[in-house]
């Protein structure tokens, strides 16, 4: 009887020992970007700046009585660039207040991120040249916009924008999507102009 159990744990033994197993380890799918190249965008809108090829130009439909609003779609990636754009002068308040309204209303929008956000950093843009000043918020983490930003000329002209991507946010798997949409951010805010 001993026999019989010790040869039946054996043939056990031998048969579970045939297949080494191990698990795989997580990964992620391997994601190809196109080569930059940027053209301006058309000249029917207030304001100007460059945007890369690959990027497809679309009204905001969800705001059919904003002309001036667009959104820079970039299929491939699930990415998407909303612009918003408010010209000063056409307001019922002075320039001034609405500035400061439109100011504090991109804060907030931006620090709303803050609950899923490692970090928020504030960076200061100015371009005397073409008389475009701004503020650009960079937000760390699984937050759904990376960045946000507005320019204005302080008395006429206010555009704010923010990139989102359309996907659960996962800093680990959509780092290299940011980071390669944020070069084209960053293309808009320093070749914006005013018309």
């Amino acid at each position: 009887m001993r026999n019989k159990i010790l040869l039946f744990v054996m043939v056990i033994l031998a048969l579970g020992c045939r297949e080494k197993f191990t698990p795989k380890p997580r990964g992620f799918f391997r994601i190809s970007f196109p080569e930059k190249k940027y053209q301006p965008i058309e000249n029917q809108f207030p304001y100007q700046f460059n945007i890369p090829q690959y990027v497809q130009v679309v009204p905001d439909y969800q705001n059919p009585g904003q002309p001036w609003w667009i959104n820079l779609e970039v299929p491939e990636n699930k990415a998407e660039v909303h612009i918003s754009y408010f010209n000063l002068q056409n307001n019922t308040k002075p320039s001034r207040e609405m500035l400061a309204e439109f100011m504090e209303e991109t804060r907030e929008l931006a620090y709303k991120h803050s609950v899923k956000a490692n970090a928020i950093e504030e960076r200061i843009f100015v371009n005397p040249e073409e008389n475009v000043f701004g503020t650009v918020y960079r937000i760390g983490g699984n937050a759904a916009s990376p960045i946000q930003f507005f320019l204005t000329d302080s008395t006429r002209h206010f555009l704010r924008g923010a990139l989102y991507i359309k996907a659960t946010p996962d800093i680990d798997s959509l780092k290299p999507v940011i980071e390669f949409l944020e070069r084209d951010v960053i293309q808009i805010i320093e070749t914006a102009k005013w018309k």
